[in-house]
């Protein structure tokens, strides 16, 4: 009990402090876990590739946001965990691989975020459903 609240006074704001400011990817992978499409869509480039189940298409950020709270109203994710996660070869873009459980069952999500200067921008997402 007493470990529980030393943690929470004294670690917890500091971890909260850690993800204000920049995006980040583990703020993207945050919203990923409960969901939060409005949150993701803070991090949405201007346009974004979004595949569902091999239905593949590009989106302007507000009708990508759409698509998204769409998806999560008919598969509401219980958690998101990363697998894998790295910089492409070619620049310093980044991608994640991870696995979300949802109401309807699991999906592999794959995210393809763009660098720029010191922030993430979302270009791709990829639902494929286990």
């Amino acid at each position: 009990m007493m470990k529980n609240l030393f943690f929470l006074l004294f670690f917890a704001p500091v971890v909260a402090f850690a993800n204000q400011g920049n995006p980040t990817l583990e703020a993207i992978t945050s919203a990923l876990n409960t969901g939060d499409a409005d949150a993701l869509s803070k991090y949405f480039s201007d346009n974004v590739e979004i595949s569902i189940q091999d239905k593949e298409q590009v989106y302007a950020k507000a009708k990508a946001l759409d698509v998204l709270r769409n998806f999560f109203t008919s598969n509401k994710p219980t958690s998101f965990s990363q697998v894998h996660k790295g910089t492409s070869r070619e620049n310093s873009d980044q991608y994640c691989i991870g696995n979300m459980s949802a109401t309807n069952g699991n999906f592999r999500v794959y995210l393809y975020l763009k660098v720029n200067g010191d922030s993430l921008s979302i270009q791709e997402m990829r639902f494929d459903k286990e």
